[in-house]
This record gives structure tokens, sequence and C-alpha cells, in this order.
């Protein structure tokens, strides 16, 4: 009898526990820093020679993050203690270490610039060409993180007078319509509606997101109120492979749903019909979001959610028909060239009475279009629904991953920008860690297939 050995998969606790130089050796591998490293170039052979190693320095902002190293002060210390660390961070032997304000300048002007961005999708393109990010399911949620910044006071609100009762005078009501006609026409990018982002272009919606710390509010886990003064990180994760594939930082005080759309637009530009299934929580239950997710021909996997609505009769919890007795009709098939979901009859119908009188239909189609909240594919209340739903706890493992491992919690920069850097470093060598454990693996079993 052959004995077929089995290969214990390589991951990311592994790849963090390897010794430190084969561990920075194959993150460097997966990371191009030269967009970085051409920010600071000479522009001319002319002057002095540069006595920075910038694209060292780079390189131990990237081992930082890897290392879990709290501050540059840290950093920089281990620097100059440690020559095996230095040489790890590719700094030569007659370099001199770069100092703390050395370190600030070079945050300043990267958080100034969006390469991070390009080297995120540079490296998420090639995973997919690898082979690597080979799923088609995605998840979306956000996640908070504190602020380095104090939290500022609230202003003070003027009290206003008390609104008179009943109907505004024809004159009144004009300028008021004109009021609120200047208010609307003022609004900024993620003040307006959810529907209004349908027709903004992602270059918009990517420049106009806050990014300045304020205060957030969400409900924890017994219902209470939970207050930070920081930001958000929104995350559209691949499921089964857990690659980051788009990622934003906002203010606290953005909504998560607000963030749906820009990050649809940005896989959707990044790898066009790769996927074919979203998963959200009930937070994200809107139309415009759904509407979206058809433009780019997804399925759409969210709990509704609802809001002050009266009873939808003639349907069930999952909005499947009910019949004249009130038992639901059985889900059975979905027709893609009109987007029909087709029930059939209650198992109960066998039994029943009135199986033969005209007020029992045999069979109902309804379409998708009806209402895009209530009727989706796959049908809510399914074996396929529930199982596409269990998926989404992918995100909320990677951004646990994000603030266990990758320090996404130690903001130790103040302004939105140079957050907004720590985020796209914090998300982009997560990737790059997956990316290497993933190599490692095919290597693996490679070696394996040729033993």
């Amino acid at each position: 009898m052959t004995i077929v050995k089995q290969i214990s998969l390589f991951d990311i606790h592994q790849l963090l526990e390897m010794e430190s130089s084969h561990r920075f050796d194959s993150v460097f591998r997966t990371i191009d820093i030269q967009p970085i490293f051409q920010l600071f170039s000479k522009k001319t052979m002319k002057g002095a020679p540069r006595e920075i190693n910038y694209g060292a320095m780079i390189q131990s902002l990237i081992v930082r993050i890897i290392e879990r190293i709290p501050t540059i002060k840290d950093l920089v210390k281990r620097l100059v203690h440690d020559p095996l660390f230095r040489l790890d961070c590719r700094f030569l032997v007659s370099d001199a270490v770069p100092s703390e304000a050395s370190y600030s300048r070079m945050i300043q002007v990267i958080s100034e610039s969006e390469v991070v961005d390009g080297m995120q999708d540079t490296l998420i393109r090639i995973a997919i060409l690898e082979g690597f990010l080979d799923d088609d399911h995605l998840g979306f949620d956000a996640t908070h993180f504190e602020s380095r910044d104090a939290a500022k006071s609230g202003e003070k609100k003027e009290v206003k007078a008390p609104k008179k009762r009943g109907r505004k005078a024809k004159a009144e009501r004009e300028a008021w319509l004109v009021e609120e006609a200047k208010k609307a026409a003022n609004l900024t990018t993620y003040e307006k509606e959810l529907k209004d982002q349908l027709a903004i272009s992602l270059e918009v919606l990517w420049k106009d997101a806050p990014i300045e710390p304020n205060w957030g509010v969400k409900k924890n886990s017994d219902g209470k109120n939970t207050f930070w003064y920081g930001f958000k990180g929104h995350l559209a994760v691949s499921t089964k492979s857990q690659y980051i594939v788009a990622r934003m930082m906002t203010s606290a005080s953005v909504s998560d749903s607000k963030l749906a759309i820009p990050l649809l637009k940005k896989v959707q530009q990044l790898c066009e019909g790769h996927f074919s299934t979203g998963m959200f929580d009930a937070g994200y239950d809107y139309e415009p979001i759904y509407r979206q997710l058809a433009t780019y021909k997804m399925r759409s996997v969210i709990p509704y959610n609802i809001r002050n609505e009266g009873e939808f009769i003639g349907f069930d919890e999952h909005y499947r028909p009910t019949c004249v007795r009130e038992h639901s009709y059985r889900y059975d098939s979905y027709d893609s060239k009109y987007h029909t979901l087709k029930f059939t009859q209650p198992k109960e119908c066998a039994t029943c009475p009135l199986r033969h009188d005209s007020l029992c239909q045999k069979v109902f189609k309804i379409k998708c279009d009806t209402d895009l909240r209530k009727f989706t594919y796959p049908a809510r209340g399914t074996e396929l629904w529930k199982q596409l739903y269990k998926e989404r706890t992918a995100v909320e493992r990677v951004n646990a991953y994000l603030k266990l491992y990758f320090q996404l919690n130690n903001v130790r920069h103040r302004t939105g920008k140079k957050a907004k850097l720590h985020f796209n470093l914090v998300t982009l060598i997560y990737n790059a860690c997956k990316l290497a454990v993933d190599r490692i693996n095919a290597s693996l079993q490679e070696q394996s297939h040729a033993a």
C-alpha cells in the first residue's frame, strides 16, 4: 500500500517566525520599491552625492511593521546597536544610520504622493497572474483604528429658534427651497446621497474621501455605543486566498456604506470581470449598492435590514411568496437571461384541501428588478445564500491580522495624510506576506512532486 505524505501548508505565522534574513528576503522579493525610491532620486548628476541610503531606509520602514517595532525612535536605536539587523535592512557597513528627522522627512515626502497605491495594484495583478488569487468571491467590511492626534473639542452649536407650526407662506417656502438648493450644491462628495456615487468617477471618489481624524461611533456586541477618535479602514478581501484586493482609509465619521461603491469601482478597474459575488453585512443594505453590483454582473449577498417598513404582505421573512394558508413557496431556480427567480408550490400543498382551488398558484416567477433588495440571486434563505454569507468572515479575519500582527492600531504619525500612508503600508505589507507565503507553498509542492 502506497503511503501518501501530506504536506503541511506554510502560513503567515510560520513566515513571521522564520529567521529574520530569510523572512525579510521573502517579503522584499514581492515588493518593488523603485516607485518610492524614485521620489528621492537626484534630478541631475551634478552636486554633492547623497549621503543617505534611501533604498535601505524604505526597506527598514517595511521591516519595522513586520518586526512590530513600535516607533521610529526604537527603529533607529536598533539600527545603531544591532549590526546584523542593519545588514538585513540592506544598509552597507559604510552607511551612517539615518536620524529620526531623516525618517520624518522621508515619510512626509511619501505621504504627499500616491506611489503606494500603485504598488498595491501591481502586487494584486501579480498575484492574479501567478494564479494565487484565483477565487471570485469578495467580502467587504470596515475596521476602526485610533489617531495619534489629540481629539479636538466639539464646536458649540447655536440654539435654533423653534420652528413655526403649520404650512409656510408661499414667499417663505420659495426662499426656503432656494436655501436648500444652495446647501445641496455645496455638499461634498461623501455628504451627498449614496445613489449619487453611481455617476461619480472612481478618481473623484478616491480623491475626495475625507481622511482627517474625527469622532466615530458604533455598536458593540452588547448593543452599546463605543466611541473612538481616528479613522476607518475599508477593505475588499478575497474570501478564499484572503488578499486585500481594494482598500481605502477615511475619517471615523464616514458611514461604512459610503465606501462600498468606491471599492467596487476600484475592484472593477483593477481586475474587470474577475469577481462574481460581493458579500456585505446588514449595514450595507442600500439599493444603490445592489445596483452597482448588478451593473458589474456580480451577485449580492447582503442581509436585509428593515428600516421603518411595513409588513410585506404575501411574502415570508426571506421574501418568498406565501400561499393563502401562509406556507412559503420553495425556491426552484434562477433564469439568468431574464433575471427571474422561480418558486414552486410549498410541500404542504400535497395535503392541503385548497390544492385544486383557483386561489392556489403552482409557480411564481419574480423579476429581480422588481426590488433589488428583496429579490436577489442567490435567493434569500437558500443554502447557497447561507454558505456564501459565511465566507464573509474572511474580511473580519484579515482585520484581526492587520491589528494583531501588522500594527494597524499603532499609528505613530499625526495628520490624516501620514496616517493614510501607515494604513497603505500595512495593507501592502500584509499582501506581500501573503504572496511570499503562496510562493513558498508553491515551491514546496513542486519539490514534493519532483521527489
